[in-house]
């Protein structure tokens, strides 16, 4: 494309100015014919152009700027709360080394085993006449004889033990602390972990019986019981 006839001589860098828009003009030579009017109109649309470039560079500049202001509070927020975080364990440490050598640790209460109740076993939960869920009932007892709801995780896998090493183990299961005590059941009568599972479909028929194994890592002692239940055909 030509230039407009009231230009004599245009001076850039890059590519050619009138082909290509990233070019740039360094300097421009006017006609001496030109008149005033088209001399000032064109200092005038230089200033504009110079100045929507400046506004440009203005706003992503403050777009930069909101957005380093918004991370700054992120890290401020975190700081604090890591802050708040560590005031409350000092206070619990502090606490905890004023309570007697009998309550502290372990003997806030003490889990002397875990057992697996009776009821446990396949059942058919939406009556439609098939087994598809499995439920394990858990619970921690205290040496005085008593069911606790203790901290911890637990593992449990269920076993065929008539079959060969490589095949006996027919699904296991890990729940963790989270986890562990939304399955937290009481009746009048007794107080345990109810644990929910899908039968895996490796168990293939309920005319043999199987046997449920429960691992149970109590989180505030950091001791670990296991019991087993015998699952017979019903």
């Amino acid at each position: 494309m030509n230039a407009p006839h009231w230009i004599s001589e245009v001076k850039y860098q890059g590519s050619k100015l009138w082909n290509h828009p990233s070019a740039m003009m360094t300097s421009l030579i006017l006609h001496p014919s030109t008149s005033l009017r088209t001399c000032l109109a064109l200092y005038i649309l230089i200033f504009v152009v110079a100045g929507c470039q400046k506004e440009n560079e203005d706003t992503a500049l403050t777009v930069q700027m909101e957005q380093l202001m918004q991370q700054n509070e992120q890290l401020l927020e975190q700081v604090d709360q890591s802050k708040t975080e560590s005031k409350k364990l000092k206070e619990q440490v502090q606490v905890l080394s004023g309570l007697p050598e009998d309550v502290r640790g372990e003997n806030l209460y003490s889990i002397e085993r875990i057992t697996v109740g009776r009821l446990s076993g396949f059942f058919d939960k939406d009556k439609d006449g098939k087994r598809e869920k499995m439920i394990v009932y858990v619970t921690p007892v205290d040496k005085e004889g008593d069911g606790i709801k203790a901290t911890g995780a637990a593992n449990v896998q269920l076993w065929d033990l008539n079959k060969a090493d490589g095949e006996a183990l027919l699904g296991e299961w890990d729940i963790e602390p989270d986890e562990l005590k939304k399955f937290w059941f009481k009746t009048l009568i007794a107080v345990n972990y109810r644990l929910v599972f899908d039968i895996p479909d490796t168990v293939k028929s309920f005319d043999e019986q199987l046997t449920a194994r429960i691992t149970f890592t109590d989180y505030l002692s950091g001791k670990v019981f296991k019991n087993q239940r015998v699952i017979k055909p019903r």
